[in-house]
């Protein structure tokens, strides 16, 4: 019975939500969208017009969050002042700033993104014992050293510091006989260990169901930390803006030379999906990499700088930095506008795009998921009861990514 009234809960917000939404004007203005921003927010908030138990259920799981973001970003910001203190680093990240704005005006993702040339020597070793067992097929975790360099000279020698970062990892479920179409997963912030994404994901379900699985991990994540890295994930965002949007063309890097890998393999379609910073990977592909069969984006943010200024402390601290560097919010999306996805228009036809939001979420709130969804032009939209870690009635939108996958066809030989 709780189970149905989930299902039911799960169906009406996001029947409510896409009501509610469905009078909204595309942000596809004629300035750039980083100029134009703020309008938008006031025209999507993050509530829904539920009934009322339906609301206490959203409303309790956005107070789950809102605690843990706060206990989370006062962890990471403690962790982050080191490096962002050091002593020149922050005059001289706001002293390139002007580099990647400058790249952001031209609009064209393969500017800052452009094809990898490298050749790749893939490594390939068995799994490890809390690794998902396949009773078809087998598990192994491939790896390889990138040779990518920052696309700004000036932070060549300082990223490249980095030596652990440089060997690039994902894992791969391959069933016996002939390459499958497979699904290729990016995690999240943090959260990059391989047993985790696959129970959290159900994608032992989705290679029962005849597909391959390729789980990515993230620079800096993982096996890619520095060992005085006080948790996975450190590099990612505590160096500045300049070593962030140098990181996410790293990741966008490292990910397609293991597309060019599936693909001299054999494999007949690949897709992406990703959860959170995985989703916002996801987003970013698609308006990059034509290859893709799909794009599904699980409670993915649209733009980063935003995203913080909603996170206490970590906004505050932002608001009086830029302040005393007499920039402001628009100067800050200017210059992370390169690596967003709201600067291009996607590659991946608009039927072969679902987004999946949380209506409680407050990580990743939902005015993230509807920014992408209007950019893209409205695709398939699935909104959950849950929050960024809560997803209430996962089964259902897992359904609905499986019924997507056969729709576009991405299930046939």
């Amino acid at each position: 019975m709780e189970q149905g009234v989930m299902a039911q809960t799960a169906q009406y917000v996001s029947r409510v939500a896409n009501e509610t939404y469905g009078q909204s004007r595309r942000i596809m203005p004629e300035q750039p969208w980083w100029d134009n921003l703020d309008p938008a927010f006031h025209r999507f908030p993050d509530d829904f017009y539920l009934d009322l138990p339906t609301q206490l259920l959203v409303d309790g799981t956005a107070l789950v969050d809102k605690l843990v973001r706060t206990l989370s970003s006062s962890f990471v910001l403690s962790l982050a002042l080191p490096g962002l203190l050091r002593e020149g680093r922050l005059k001289n990240d706001l002293g390139q700033w002007g580099f990647y704005q400058r790249l952001a005006d031209q609009r064209d993702p393969a500017v800052f993104f452009p094809r990898p040339r490298q050749r790749v020597v893939m490594r390939s070793k068995l799994g490890g014992r809390l690794d998902y067992r396949p009773q078809e097929g087998f598990v192994e975790v491939l790896s390889f050293e990138s040779e990518f360099e920052p696309v700004n000279p000036a932070l060549r020698e300082d990223y490249g510091r980095y030596g652990r970062n440089r060997i690039a990892w994902a894992q791969h479920w391959r069933h016996d006989g002939p390459p499958r179409p497979t699904i290729c997963l990016v995690h999240g912030f943090i959260a990059d260990p391989y047993w985790l994404n696959a129970r959290f994901l159900a994608l032992p379900r989705f290679y029962q169901m005849g597909y391959n699985v390729l789980l990515y991990t993230l620079p800096f994540h993982g096996p890619r930390r520095e060992p005085t890295s006080p948790y996975s994930g450190h590099g990612y965002f505590s160096y500045g803006l300049c070593h962030m949007n140098e990181t996410i063309a790293h990741a966008v890097h490292d990910f397609r030379l293991f597309l060019d890998y599936l693909e001299m393999s054999g494999t007949p379609r690949f897709g992406v999906t990703g959860i959170s910073l995985g989703g916002y990977t996801a987003a970013l592909l698609a308006a990059i990499e034509d290859r893709l069969s799909f794009a599904v984006p699980n409670v993915p943010l649209a733009s980063i700088p935003d995203l913080v200024l909603e996170w206490t402390p970590i906004g505050q601290l932002l608001k009086i930095g830029l302040r005393m560097a007499d920039r402001g919010i628009r100067d800050l999306r200017h210059a992370n506008a390169v690596v967003s996805p709201l600067s291009y228009l996607p590659k991946i036809p608009r039927e072969r795009l679902l987004i999946i939001g949380g209506a409680g979420d407050r990580f990743a709130p939902p005015k993230h998921a509807r920014l992408l969804w209007d950019h893209w032009n409205r695709p398939r939209l699935h909104w959950f009861p849950g929050n960024h870690l809560i997803h209430l009635d996962q089964g259902r939108y897992l359904r609905e990514m499986a019924e997507f996958l056969h729709e576009i066809g991405f299930d046939r030989p």
